[in-house]
C-alpha cells in the first residue's frame, strides 16, 4: 500500500522493539537447548516468526503469548522435513542451514523475495565439504546428509551470517571442530553477538583472533527466562528523527553496553554534528549544525539507507564507501538508496561500492518506490522531517519484516 506521509521536523517519544538479531540467535539455542525457555520479546517482526516456523517444523514447540516466546525445545527432528518456511529473512536461511545438518535432516527450505538470488556461497561449499549435499531448485534450497566434524575455513569479508551459522551448528557435532576466518571481517559485532548467544546457553567455545577451537557433543542450557534487547538497527530510524529536529527525541530501550554492531548509530551521527545524551535507558538526541562525513559501511551496513538521509540535511558532500555489500539486501540498497534520494529531491550520486551525496538543501517531496525494502521504506519516512512538501511511501507495509509497528510509532510522533 501507499502511504502519505506530512513534510515537517518531528519531536516526541518512542519505545525501541525488540532486536531481531538477538532473537534469532536466542530462539536457535532456546530450541536447540535441554529445557524449555521463556523469551520476553517486544513485538514479533516477519524475519523472527520465519525463525520460529522453521523451528517448529524442525520439531520445536514454540508459541507466541503478547510479548512471550515460550520454546520447548527439540526433541527429536522428524526424518524428512518438507518445508522450512524463512521467506525473505537471510538470517534464518544463513543460520539453519548448518544447524539442519548438524541434526542430520533431509529438509527444504522455501525462500521469497531477493533471498534465492542472495549468495550462499562459500558457505554452502563448506557444508558440502564436510557431509552435507545442498542443491537449489528454484526458490526451493534442499539439503540433506550430516554434517561432519572437522577443520573448517570460510572468509570474513563476504557474510559474517556464514560464520554464526556455523557457531551455532559444530557445538553440536560428536568431534571438536575448528573454525578458521580468513581476511578482513566485516560486520564482526554480528559475529559478537553470536558468541554471546553461545556464552549464555553455556557453550564453550576458545577463540584466539579469529580462529576458533570448538568442542563437540555440548548441548545448549539456556535460563529459564530472557530478555530480548531492544534494536539499535530500528532505533537508528527515529535517532536519525532527532538529528534533523531542533527540538528532538527521546528514543527509549536501549541498551548502552550492547554488543549490536549499529550501536554505532550514536559515534556517527555525533560526527554529523548531532547533539547527543545517554542516559542508562534512553538516548536524547536533537539537531546540531549538521556538517558532511566520511562513513566506512563496512561495519554497519543497515545503517546507510537512513545515515544517507541525514547525509541530505548536511552541509557538504557526504562519501560513503565499502559499500559493494549493500547490493545483495533486500534490494540493490545502493541503487534504491540513491533512487530515493533523487526522488525527493536531493543531490546523489551512486558509485560501485559507494555513495556521494551533497546536502544542506531543503528537499521538495515526492513518490519513493521502496523496493519492497523495509530499510528503504523507513528511510523515506524520516527523508521526509527534509521535505517541504508530501513524501508517499509505496510499498509501505514492507516495514513488517523488521518493525511492524513502525508506522503507528511514527503516528506517535508531534509535528
Amino acid at each position: 500500500m501507499n502511504r502519505v506521509v506530512l513534510p515537517g521536523e518531528r519531536r516526541g517519544c518512542v519505545r525501541i522493539p525488540a532486536s531481531k538479531s538477538q532473537a534469532h540467535r536466542l530462539l536457535i539455542c532456546a530450541a536447540l537447548s535441554s529445557s524449555p525457555c521463556e523469551l520476553l520479546c517486544d513485538g514479533i517482526s516477519a524475519d523472527i516468526a520465519a525463525t520460529i516456523a522453521c523451528l517448529n517444523a524442525l520439531g520445536a514447540e514454540i508459541s507466541v503469548s503478547d510479548n512471550r516466546i515460550l520454546v520447548a525445545p527439540i526433541r527429536e527432528v522428524p526424518g524428512n522435513v518438507c518445508g522450512l518456511p524463512c521467506g525473505e529473512s537471510g538470517s534464518t536461511l544463513r543460520f539453519l542451514l548448518p544447524v539442519v545438518g548438524a541434526l542430520g535432516a533431509d529438509a527444504v527450505f522455501h525462500r521469497e523475495g531477493r533471498l534465492p538470488q542472495r549468495p550462499l556461497a562459500p558457505l554452502d561449499e563448506a557444508l558440502c565439504a564436510h557431509g552435507m549435499q545442498i542443491r537449489q531448485e528454484g526458490d526451493r534450497l534442499c539439503c540433506r546428509g550430516q554434517l561432519c566434524p572437522g577443520a573448517y575455513s570460510l572468509p570474513g569479508n563476504v557474510s559474517s551470517q556464514y560464520i554464526s551459522g556455523l557457531l551455532l551448528a559444530l557445538p553440536l557435532l560428536k568431534g571438536d571442530s575448528s573454525l578458521h576466518v580468513t581476511g578482513t571481517v566485516e560486520s564482526a559485532a554480528y559475529i559478537t553477538m553470536t558468541e554471546d548467544a553461545l556464552r549464555t546457553s553455556g557453550i564453550r567455545i576458545e577463540k584466539n583472533h579469529w580462529n576458533y577451537g570448538i568442542a563437540g557433543s555440548q548441548k545448549p542450557r539456556m535460563p529459564a527466562s530472557l530478555p530480548v534487547e531492544s534494536d539499535w538497527s530500528n532505533a537508528a530510524f527515529f535517532l536519525a528523527v532527532g538529528a534533523l529536529s531542533r527540538q528532538g527525541m527521546k528514543v527509549m530501550g536501549l541498551n548502552p553496553a550492547s554488543s549490536q554492531g549499529d550501536r554505532a548509530v550514536l559515534d556517527v551521527l555525533r560526527r554529523f554534528g548531532a547533539e547527543i545524551s545517554e542516559q542508562p535507558d534512553a538516548v536524547l538526541i536533537r539537531r546540531g549544525e549538521l556538517r558532511a562525513v566520511e562513513i566506512d559501511a563496512a561495519p554497519i551496513p543497515d545503517l546507510i539507507p537512513v545515515l544517507s538521509v541525514v547525509a541530505a540535511g548536511a552541509e557538504g558532500e557526504t562519501r560513503i564507501v565499502n559499500a559493494a555489500r549493500l547490493r545483495l539486501k533486500e534490494s540493490d540498497r545502493l541503487a534504491s538508496t540513491c533512487a530515493m534520494l533523487r526522488a525527493l529531491g536531493a543531490e546523489a550520486q551512486e558509485l560501485a561500492d559507494g555513495l556521494v551525496i551533497r546536502g544542506g538543501k531543503a528537499l521538495k517531496g515526492g513518490a519513493v518506490d521502496s523496493c519492497g525494502d523495509h530499510r528503504i521504506a523507513m528511510s523515506a519516512a524520516v527523508a521526509s522531517c527534509l521535505c517541504e512538501g508530501e513524501v508517499t511511501v509505496c510499498g509501505s507495509e514492507c516495514v513488517k519484516k523488521s518493525y511492524p509497528r513502525f508506522w503507528e510509532d511514527w503516528e506517535g510522533l508531534f509535528l
